[in-house]
């Protein structure tokens, strides 16, 4: 695998957990994350499988890196989000994120299989990494979760990690797109309620083989109905129908 990634070692797991701590803290002071007990089961969720695992969720909001990220922190892991390349190259911020193990993604390769490599690396060491397959905040109506890429089919297959799917509604009341700052403070001080629901973990390798990851068709397929678990959990906590089809198309 590709020696670009580097684990954060000791060092920066202290780094982590300081840091982890702050930002938890200041979240928990901006906002009220509520994990709801899913249909059918006797309790929410109380930890992450051991080992490794990818986390995956709705993108509405700026602060859902880091709100999944509290989140798994609740439930006994510490997340390694991956991030674009740009962000390592941002003064401090990119010193930081890379201390604290932050994964970079190179959305500018060509090859797909290049771009994951650090992820990989990091799953192959038992990490927990979290991801939000939209790639960016939903544009679709009503905050719908958008179709997903494949990068997290691509990941799963390849390292063998389940995929537990994850709803949060409510980020967006938080830090949004393209929302003014004074209503964005305003939020902010009402401590808007982030409501998470936690899904069963999907194994997905056993949907798709290492040989299938060149079938586009398939791998279009399966990523769709990972997907579709994000958007049932988050029909579930809005207590409202899912689009049809499920996953709103990218509008770029």
């Amino acid at each position: 695998m590709s020696g670009s990634w580097r684990h954060p070692g000791r060092s920066g797991a202290i780094v982590y957990t300081v840091a982890a701590s702050i930002v938890g803290g200041l979240l928990t002071m901006i906002s009220r994350l509520q994990i709801e007990r899913q249909r059918g089961r006797q309790r929410a969720a109380a930890a992450l499988p051991d080992g490794a695992v990818i986390v995956v969720a709705n993108h509405t909001s700026y602060a859902d890196g880091l709100l999944l990220a509290l989140l798994a922190r609740r439930m006994g892991r510490s997340l390694r989000m991956l991030a674009t390349a740009g962000v390592f190259r941002i003064p401090l911020i990119g010193r930081l994120a890379r201390s604290v193990g932050f994964i970079p993604v190179r959305r500018d390769s060509s090859n797909p299989a290049v771009a994951l490599e650090p992820a990989l690396d990091a799953l192959a060491m038992g990490e927990a990494i979290g991801l939000l397959p939209a790639g960016r905040i939903t544009r679709g109506p009503d905050q719908w979760p958008e179709r997903a890429k494949t990068g997290v089919v691509r990941l799963a297959v390849r390292s063998g990690a389940p995929v537990v799917p994850v709803a949060m509604v409510g980020a967006h009341r938080v830090i949004a797109r393209r929302r003014l700052l004074s209503r964005t403070m305003l939020n902010v001080l009402l401590r808007p309620q982030v409501s998470v629901r936690v899904g069963e973990p999907v194994d997905v390798a056993a949907m798709l083989d290492v040989a299938e990851l060149d079938d586009a068709d398939r791998i279009r397929a399966v990523t769709d109905t990972v997907m579709a678990e994000v958007v049932d959990l988050v029909a579930q906590v809005r207590r409202e129908a899912a689009p049809d089809p499920i996953g709103v198309e990218r509008v770029d």
